[in-house]
């Protein structure tokens, strides 16, 4: 059996079935993800894109790129398999200290630790980094002081360690002067303000930082340097979330197929309505139409080449298409749809909040739209 099979089966068989306890967090969550977790292991599934030198299993990200799709068709796949610590691992690895690579690196692709990214921020735009108004400031002792908030920080309340954007130098809007710092969670200072869910689905968190010390080796990259640090973070991940809700659209278009097959009515089976067969068409034509435009966003970065445009094309083409084929297959459904006992609820709801998260349409848009105008790129 095919990598990708292997993966897609695991995902349905043993993720899926645990979704609705997954997606409720607490101790009960915590416990099901280890155990899931210890069988990819076990299954040889474990940390599949993570380089072997640093505990993965080194597929290239080419390769990759088609496994994660399967991983992705459940929310929760990723971090069952191992995968969803490829962002902060490989930023600490590129980019920390010494003793920041040596303590924290092999345990976050082991799974025995869990990080965060905390860069948007209450009242200030997220599209406008440049306005952040979390401050670090260094003492005699080199060590560092962070103040501020953030929020809609991805899994917050059980992470160990969270990456901060905060201003060391200047002030607001000045363009340098960004730094990172790891913040671990434990800190005197840090703490988890409320959960955010979005449109009802928890997960998202503002976090508060009260004067919270940090050593000077925790400093990720070179001071001022942020955003560099964090475009490089940002291409690579809006790409694997792109190839992750392909794989959730790709979800929703096989329940819809499976409903319009086995429902019938006083007219015979939904399939042979034509307004059935539109939604139909119009999902698979997306589908369709929006896969090359991922998988060569992907091949560009695995290659080490520019791909702003061709990310922010997949990102936006990627959202509109998950949020697209999941209301196709709620209208296919009717009422059960829109109820518990299908995930199209949850699919229709990522879908709707992947056109804000990481970057709104709008950002991506006209980002796109400078760049070809700019440099007459095709």
């Amino acid at each position: 059996m095919e990598l990708r099979d292997r993966v897609a089966e695991f995902v349905r068989a043993r993720v899926m079935p645990h979704e609705r306890v997954l997606d409720g967090g607490g101790p009960e969550a915590g416990a099901v993800l280890a155990r899931l977790q210890k069988e990819a292991k076990d299954a040889g599934l474990w940390a599949l894109p993570h380089p072997a030198e640093l505990g993965g299993q080194g597929l290239p990200l080419g390769a990759y790129a088609h496994v994660a799709e399967a991983e992705g068709a459940s929310d929760h796949g990723p971090a069952v398999l191992g995968s969803a610590s490829l962002l902060d691992a490989l930023m600490l690895w590129r980019h920390g200290s010494h003793r920041v690579r040596e303590t924290y690196v092999s345990a976050l692709v082991a799974g025995d630790l869990r990080a965060c990214y905390a860069m948007t921020e209450p009242d200030v735009p997220g599209t406008d980094p440049f306005r952040t108004a979390t401050s670090a400031e260094q003492g005699r002792d080199g060590a560092w002081r962070l103040r501020g908030r953030k929020w809609f920080t991805s899994g917050a309340a059980d992470a160990d360690l969270v990456t901060v954007l905060a201003r060391t130098d200047g002030s607001a809007p000045d363009r340098d002067g960004l730094s990172l710092l790891l913040v671990p969670t434990g800190s005197a200072g840090f703490h988890v303000t409320r959960d955010l869910p979005v449109l009802g689905a928890a997960g998202q968190y503002e976090i508060g930082l009260d004067e919270v010390t940090v050593d000077a080796d925790h400093l990720i990259g070179e001071r001022g340097n942020a955003l560099a640090v964090a475009g490089e973070r940002l291409q690579l991940g809006r790409t694997l979330r792109c190839l992750r809700w392909l794989g959730q659209a790709q979800r929703a278009f096989a329940l819809m197929r499976e409903r319009a097959f086995s429902r019938t009515g006083s007219r015979g089976p939904l399939g042979e309505l034509q307004l059935v067969q539109r939604h139909v068409f119009e999902s698979l034509l997306a589908l369709r139409t929006t896969r090359p435009l991922v998988h060569e966003a992907a091949g560009l970065l695995d290659a080490g080449l520019d791909a702003h445009v061709e990310v922010g094309l997949a990102k936006v083409a990627a959202a509109r298409t998950l949020q697209q084929v999941a209301d196709a297959a709620i209208q296919v459904y009717g009422a059960e749809g829109l109820g518990p006992d299908t995930p199209l609820p949850a699919l229709l709801r990522t879908g709707r909040a992947a056109r804000i998260l990481d970057g709104p349409d709008e950002l991506h848009i006209t980002s796109v739209a400078r760049r070809v105008l700019r440099t007459g790129a095709p």
